[in-house]
């Protein structure tokens, strides 16, 4: 039997002429699925081709495919939470718009509406969002490469500009200072190996590998598997946490008033900002942290994209002035260290 499922719902397939028909069942159920296509298959071989060609020329608007295509494609991506809540800021015309009528214009205009209240960095990343969609869509033959092409047309805003914040050394303990409890192990966890927040509360026992002093994470946002080698001060914070743990789960980071995987601590890491007088940061530029003190301790670029788990060097590359800017500080703190009074001495001689 030719169904199939598109997100949640089940689509079917007939050939005609030689044409293969694809068409949807309207059906959640795969039972109702089937008795949908096996009263379209009866017609069809009775001669009656027009209720598959009705099918076909139905239009699926975009928020129907978003929600009940998409949206379920998207549920194990470390993005998906982003993906569901980026469907509140897109325009109720542009959700209500078939897929099949989308052009350029539409997202021209789809862009231009929302810089209006949005910064170029939230609109450049809620149009990535839409495009991977329509790729989406062109894969799965909802769209023609035409309309794709029109769509892709559409560039990103300039002026976005990367943000880059992260914590000084003495900024560093200040925060873990007001860290409390399971708090101060998932900041400490971070700050030693510029893992994702989605990386570390998704941490299992057996990703942890004490013996060898290694991270193994099978789940990444590239999906590549990274291996995160453990200083010595992350081992013996795992050591603790293991000699604590719960037995009844398997996940390293837990709830303390539940006892199930933590899925939130957005207002505790805020309490503890405001306590240690740290302001506009978030948990994400621990990651710029780990990666900014690396880069000034010297290590190198290449180094620093392969604990970061960075695809390109692209992306590493925006912690490239801390290196020369670092060196630049190391060289002039030497001068006024050892040469200042030679300094002084010559140019009084003069």
């Amino acid at each position: 039997m030719g169904l199939y499922r598109r997100g949640k719902i089940y689509w079917a397939s007939l050939t005609h002429n030689g044409k293969q028909l694809r068409f949807s069942t309207q059906c959640k159920d795969k039972k109702e699925a089937e008795a949908v296509y096996a009263k379209i298959l009866l017609e069809f071989k009775m001669g009656n081709v027009s209720i598959i060609q009705t099918e076909k020329k139905e239009k699926i608007t975009f928020n129907q495919f978003f929600v009940e295509q998409y949206l379920p494609f998207c549920k194990k991506q470390s993005s998906y939470n982003t993906k569901r809540y980026s469907l509140n800021m897109i325009p109720e015309w542009f959700k209500s718009t078939p897929l099949t009528d989308f052009n350029t214009r539409h997202l021209d205009l789809f862009v231009s509406e929302l810089a209006t209240t949005k910064k170029p960095a939230t609109v450049n990343k809620l149009l990535h969002i839409v495009k991977h969609a329509f790729r989406k869509a062109l894969d799965w033959e909802l769209i023609d490469e035409a309309t794709f092409k029109k769509i892709d047309k559409v560039k990103p805003l300039k002026g976005e500009t990367k943000r880059l914040r992260y914590l000084n050394q003495e900024e560093i303990q200040r925060l873990l200072s007001h860290c409390d409890n399971y708090l101060y192990s998932i900041v400490f966890t971070a700050l030693n190996t510029g893992m994702r927040r989605g990386e570390i509360l998704n941490l299992k026992w057996e990703n942890i590998d004490l013996k060898n002093g290694l991270i193994l994470l099978e789940k990444t946002k590239n999906g590549e598997r990274r291996e995160i080698p453990m200083n010595e001060s992350l081992k013996t914070l795992f050591r603790q946490l293991y000699t604590q743990r719960r037995l009844d789960t398997d996940y390293v980071f837990i709830n303390p008033n539940t006892g199930t995987r933590l899925t939130e601590f957005k207002r505790s890491f805020a309490t503890a900002l405001k306590k240690a007088g740290i302001r506009d940061f978030t948990f994400h530029d621990l990651r710029h942290t780990f990666a900014s003190q690396l880069v000034m301790a010297g290590v190198d670029l290449r180094t620093v994209q392969e604990l970061l788990g960075h695809k390109t060097i692209t992306m590493t590359l925006r912690y490239a002035h801390l290196s020369e800017a670092h060196k630049r500080e190391a060289v002039k703190a030497l001068e006024n260290k050892l040469y200042h009074n030679f300094i002084t001495i010559s140019s009084e001689a003069k």
